[in-house]
């Protein structure tokens, strides 16, 4: 009987043994986990795993495209260049207005544009009689010292949007830009558009001609600047680049 009993108290024992063995590893973790540098080590590894994911998703999304984009202020010139088998490379100039006529030193301005911030004196100089009446003259009109035609160029590229004969101010052009400013040239002689052509800057539009309103000043070219169809007149000289 005592050696029954002996059995059974080793039997007893014997799981009281395996909850001490299991005790003993979870009293290892606490010791573990409650060092000070335990949280701040783990926070940092996990921290270097975000980063380093984040930097390697950047870097396939840019991974072959290189954009290069100049100040189109100062060069009106846009280049993209994107490297890889669908690359495209593109490059977008401005283009300037050039003065309506071939050269600008063999005519004279018999007629400027009335600029409300000037002087008196030239704001009297700029006004238009037609009857009895004075209007603000809301162009610019040039011609030959000898009188003689010229031809009229376009200021820059564009489209064709009006061509009239007024018995006014004389056969009309009209030419509608990209840059949504619009040209306008009177007192004509010999067109040689029709209206939607596309014309380039400095084709010839036609000559310089005749027309009622501004008979005086015989043959000549009546040239304004506009902002859109219709809309304010502008001064040329503010948009024009010397020849």
């Amino acid at each position: 009987m005592s050696e029954q009993k002996k059995d059974f108290q080793v039997q007893e024992e014997a799981p009281k043994s395996n909850q001490g063995a299991q005790g003993g590893n979870t009293s290892s973790w606490k010791r573990l986990l409650g060092k000070k540098w335990v949280f701040p080590a783990t926070y940092m590894a996990a921290a270097a795993i975000i980063l380093t994911l984040m930097w390697v998703y950047q870097g396939a999304g840019t991974f072959n495209k290189k954009t290069a984009i100049s100040d189109p202020a100062k060069t009106g010139t846009v280049t993209e260049n994107v490297s890889g088998p669908d690359a495209v490379a593109t490059t977008a100039k401005q283009e300037t207005m050039q003065w309506p006529v071939a050269n600008r030193a063999e005519l004279e301005v018999i007629l400027p544009f009335f600029d409300n911030k000037a002087s008196s004196e030239v704001r009297q100089a700029a006004m238009v009689e037609y009857g009895d009446t004075f209007t603000p003259h809301i162009g610019m009109d040039f011609a030959k010292g000898d009188n003689q035609a010229f031809d009229v160029l376009a200021v820059a590229s564009g489209k064709v949007t009006a061509v009239q004969k007024d018995p006014i101010v004389g056969n009309l052009i009209e030419v509608t830009h990209s840059s949504g400013l619009v040209s306008v040239y009177q007192s004509l002689a010999e067109v040689k558009v029709a209206k939607d052509a596309e014309v380039k800057k400095g084709d010839v539009l036609a000559k310089a001609g005749r027309n009622e309103l501004e008979k005086d000043q015989g043959v000549h070219l009546h040239f304004e600047l506009r902002q859109g169809q219709g809309g304010p007149a502008l001064n040329p000289e503010q948009y024009i680049v010397e020849q």
